[in-house]
């Protein structure tokens, strides 16, 4: 999204928070690194004066990007609400997306990225991610990545995507301008940014899915794939304990079977913890003993 001067359209909804949570850490570590005792030594004066300087434009740098990062989803945002109150992308349901499809063969266009798409995509569909996972290893990437980890991403298993470069070319390539196109992702706010890229590029005949993908029931949509739309967007540990919000809804449908599965999961957790932190302490004592000797 950095490239469109967008927002992250996975966390959107919650940047506020994000923003919040990523002031804390880096006052905590100015803190930390204001409290380090200076050096007393004068050959060591030159290298901290330099490095207490990198360390304030750093900080200076990250609080500048973290404030444009929030303009540009706010403008974003705007945009967005543009499009649909001035009737430039016409809104469908889910159901209403199945019906056209059904019955009009309109073709629906999934810009959700391949994490998403490959547990479920509905029958017929064309597939041109907007944003999809960005498997580089150069520094920024891992940089970007290991800070999504951090931030959440253990836990929510969205991982770190790029735009690309591509999709209106891709798209261009695939379909002519008046076509009819329906334009879905997961929750809807991916798909939005797909609709102004194209609306830009000359598509007038657009159709955005409120909600995205995971607002259908199964009975919406003709599905494929081994999951159903709901669960598509869910990953990490948090799909793996079943404590998703998707998860719940469904475990209130299917009952203490569905529940106790998650609830064997979360009691193996906490044994394999034990284990570890058992083994920890012997191994510890092991070396204790090693260097007593």
């Amino acid at each position: 999204m950095e490239v469109l001067g967008l927002p992250s359209l996975n966390t959107l909804r919650s940047s506020s928070h994000g923003f919040q949570k990523k002031q804390s850490i880096k006052l905590m570590g100015r803190r930390e690194f204001f409290e380090v005792s200076k050096p007393s030594s004068p050959e060591t004066k030159l290298t901290y004066r330099t490095h207490y300087h990198s360390r304030i434009r750093m900080i200076a740098d990250e609080e500048e990007d973290s404030a444009r990062q929030m303009k540009e989803m706010a403008a974003a945002k705007k945009r967005w609400e543009a499009l649909i109150r001035e009737e430039k992308v016409k809104v469908l349901t889910p159901r209403e997306a199945g019906y056209a499809i059904q019955l009009s063969n309109t073709t629906l266009l999934d810009v959700r990225p391949s994490t998403e798409h490959k547990k479920a995509w509905v029958k017929g569909s064309a597939w041109i991610p907007i944003f999809d996972v960005d498997n580089r290893f150069d520094v920024g990437i891992l940089s970007r990545k290991i800070t999504n980890f951090v931030m959440g991403g253990w836990w929510s298993g969205v991982p770190t995507l790029s735009y690309d470069s591509q999709f209106l070319a891709k798209v261009e390539e695939k379909f002519c301008k008046d076509i009819d196109l329906i334009v879905a992702c997961q929750k809807g706010l991916r798909s939005l940014a797909a609709c102004e890229q194209l609306y830009n590029a000359g598509y007038r005949n657009l159709f955005w899915v409120q909600g995205g993908l995971e607002a259908a029931e199964e009975e919406d949509l003709e599905r494929e794939g081994p999951q159903p739309f709901k669960f598509a967007g869910i990953g990490g540990v948090s799909e793996f304990l079943g404590w998703t919000d998707q998860q719940r809804a469904a475990a209130a449908k299917e009952g203490w079977g569905y529940r106790l599965v998650f609830s064997a999961r979360l009691v193996g957790l906490f044994i394999v913890a034990d284990a570890l932190f058992i083994g920890a302490q012997q191994v510890g004592r092991y070396l204790q003993d090693l260097r007593s000797h």
